[in-house]
């Protein structure tokens, strides 16, 4: 497939670039309206844009070898400003001493590996714009390696700010390394499914020494961040047994049956200071899993949810008096009068740290249309002050997505996301709505397809009805020419200002 052939921008839209005081070029879309204005969008498409390059530059090659290695929060505590966090705080439309208080308070991660120079930083924490994550990988029953990087490249054009390969089938590190190689944005993983393709899926030969193997090796492809389910623990698994749905994390799930059948504790909790300091060697960020995140609406902030969550907070202090960079992962399913709790909370039990929450999926009814009741959900806990969002798709609960799913599940949460950016009064979310307003104010038909969040979709559905109305004329085929009420609007101020003068 040719990516340039499935997003095709106007002659409004195009790539620009603006540069740092260090010279660092900072990618942006540029629209250009038919009034003269222009606006600078958030752009996450990398070389994928014109798919003129057939490979990604490495973007961070020069600045890794040029310094000492260590993580960007070891970095913000001394006071160092790296290229990392210029490179963002133009993109956010901020000061680089801001991104480094953040990042060094923990309050902000930027996920950049040392081995993935490929990628564009960016970064995640509640004083930034929402970002969104999309999930892509292979399963143990369908496995087209090819497929999951079109998926990742349709992802990233689509908006997605990382992308986390959840392969558990095929080739594993063949897939990550083409993942990896060709992505512009960071790179997460779950690396306990790895280690349990290589215990053979048997729970007796699963163990620390195999799971450090895998982390290591990660590490080295250029993993930016790892999802780590080590705050689920042997005092919690009869409070989640006693669920409706029990546990709906795969980590978790795996952590779990390793707890029941050794009678251990979970070895990634007794082990986490030897997994920090890999993490610290790379300079990956950990994202603490959340293991016991509800199924259902009826699991919503029970015991185990909150037991878990709190044992991510202690873990939180630990990782960082290593100078590793971490975020909290969230629920879940939880119901639209419950999400407050969430948000308060994480921030009471985890110190800021930033929150990444699938959804919340808002209600259990919406098989087949799970990318909306997750949106819903995800609106609301980014506008109290979540930091990243994970996409859910329409397959979620029902089977692999496809391209398209993934498409619908990306601007859904893009949607979300914005929305949240709106509600915490981001100027650049708020000014983006003005425009867009304004264009419909005036009709301007060709300014309000590129200012929409799919272009080439919002175009597509104003022609569907083009027969039904002559080019260039005022109004679309819900009012017509008639019933306009912009049109209404418009003569009565004519007359109002007539009656004035």
């Amino acid at each position: 497939m040719d990516i340039s052939k499935e997003f095709v921008f106007s002659d409004k839209i195009r790539k620009k670039y603006l540069k740092t005081e260090r010279g660092l070029e900072i990618p942006f879309k540029e629209v250009s309206l038919e009034n003269g204005e222009k606006i600078l969008l958030y752009d996450t498409s990398g070389e994928y844009f014109d798919n003129k390059n057939p490979e990604i530059k490495k973007v961070r090659k020069e600045w890794i070898s040029n310094r000492e290695r260590m993580t960007q929060m070891a970095f913000a505590r001394k006071g160092i400003v790296t290229e990392e966090m210029e490179f963002v705080a133009k993109r956010e439309d901020t000061t680089p001493e801001f991104v480094r208080k953040e990042v060094a308070s923990g309050r902000a991660i930027i996920p950049s590996n040392i081995n993935h120079p490929e990628i564009e930083p960016m970064i995640i924490g509640s004083k930034f714009l929402v970002k969104i994550n999309a999930n892509i990988g292979s399963s143990a029953i369908v496995v087209d390696e090819e497929m999951e990087l079109m998926k990742m490249k349709v992802s990233i054009i689509s908006g997605a700010d990382t992308v986390m390969d959840l392969s558990t089938g095929g080739n594993l590190k063949k897939i990550r390394e083409k993942i990896l190689r060709a992505s512009c944005v960071p790179v997460g993983t779950v690396p306990i499914y790895e280690a349990f393709e290589r215990a053979k899926r048997k729970i007796e030969k699963l163990d620390f020494p195999l799971f450090k193997d895998v982390l290591i090796e990660q590490a080295e492809q250029g993993v930016d961040y790892f999802t780590i389910h080590a705050g689920i623990l042997k005092s919690h698994i009869e409070k989640a047994l006693k669920r409706t749905t029990g546990i709906v994390s795969r980590g978790g799930s795996i952590m779990a049956s390793y707890i029941c059948s050794s009678g251990k504790e979970n070895f990634l909790y007794t082990n986490f200071g030897e997994i920090l300091d890999i993490l610290e060697k790379y300079d990956v960020a950990i994202s603490l899993g959340d293991g016991l995140r509800p199924g259902s609406i009826a699991d919503a902030n029970d015991e185990a949810q909150f037991a878990e969550l709190k044992t991510l907070g202690e873990l939180t202090k630990v990782a960082w008096e290593k100078n590793v960079q971490v975020m909290i992962e969230g629920p879940g399913h939880i119901p639209l009068n419950l999400i407050a709790e969430n948000m308060t909370l994480e921030e009471r039990y985890c110190f800021g740290a930033p929150f990444y929450t699938l959804g919340p999926l808002v209600t259990d009814i919406g098989a087949g249309r799970d990318h909306i009741t997750s949106a819903i959900g995800g609106a609301l806990i980014a506008s109290l002050g979540a930091s990243m969002l994970c996409y859910v798709t329409p397959k979620e609960h029902l089977g692999l997505p496809n391209l398209n799913d993934v498409k619908e599940g990306i601007y859904a949460h893009k949607i979300a996301a914005h929305a949240a950016d709106v509600a915490r009064g981001n100027k650049m979310a708020l000014n983006w709505d003005l425009l867009m307003s304004e264009a419909r104010r005036d009709f301007r038909w060709e300014d309000q397809f590129a200012l929409s969040l799919d272009p080439q979709l919002s175009r597509k559905l104003f022609e569907e009805g083009g027969k039904n109305r002559e080019k260039g004329e005022d109004f679309c085929t819900m009012c017509g020419p008639d019933y306009c009420p912009m049109k209404i609007t418009k003569r009565l101020k004519k007359v109002q200002n007539h009656t004035l003068t």
